[in-house]
């Protein structure tokens, strides 16, 4: 299968918390940076996921904010530090490369945001993913 996702992060699941409709999944990824993926709870059961399992994280590049630092009070629980390696821009919209702990993360936002961040290679970036934007792969 191929995929147009741009993040694939690999981990091991390190906690699964099921609920009548939905599960949440900590997911400890290879770098050492620790996720949490909120998924169907039938999903959960049809992957069969349990603690020490081998998952791929996938996350769009759309689905990726970007801060200047971390941010607190705020519900978005995935926020994973890195680096800007580059970016690559258009007329409305940019792709940011984000070299993190655990390999790279592509961020699409726009160009004003790029420019109020003052985001250039080099600059530490924030990366916020919403748990619910987290899908879970295994082999």
């Amino acid at each position: 299968m191929h995929l147009s996702i741009r993040n694939r992060l690999v981990g091991r699941v390190t906690a699964v918390v099921g609920g009548e409709a939905m599960t949440t999944v900590g997911v400890r990824l290879e770098g050492g940076a620790d996720i949490v993926a909120a998924i169907t709870s039938d999903a959960a059961r049809e992957l069969d996921l349990s603690p020490g399992a081998a998952v791929t994280a996938l996350v769009k590049a759309t689905d990726v904010a970007l801060a200047a630092g971390a941010v607190e009070g705020i519900s978005i629980r995935n926020q994973i530090s890195g680096t800007v390696a580059g970016i690559t821009g258009g007329g409305a919209m940019a792709s940011v490369r984000v070299v993190v702990n655990d390999g790279e993360l592509t961020a699409a936002v726009t160009r004003d945001a790029v420019e109020a961040l003052g985001l250039a290679p080099g600059s530490h970036v924030v990366a916020l993913i919403q748990a619910t934007e987290v899908a879970l792969a295994t082999a």
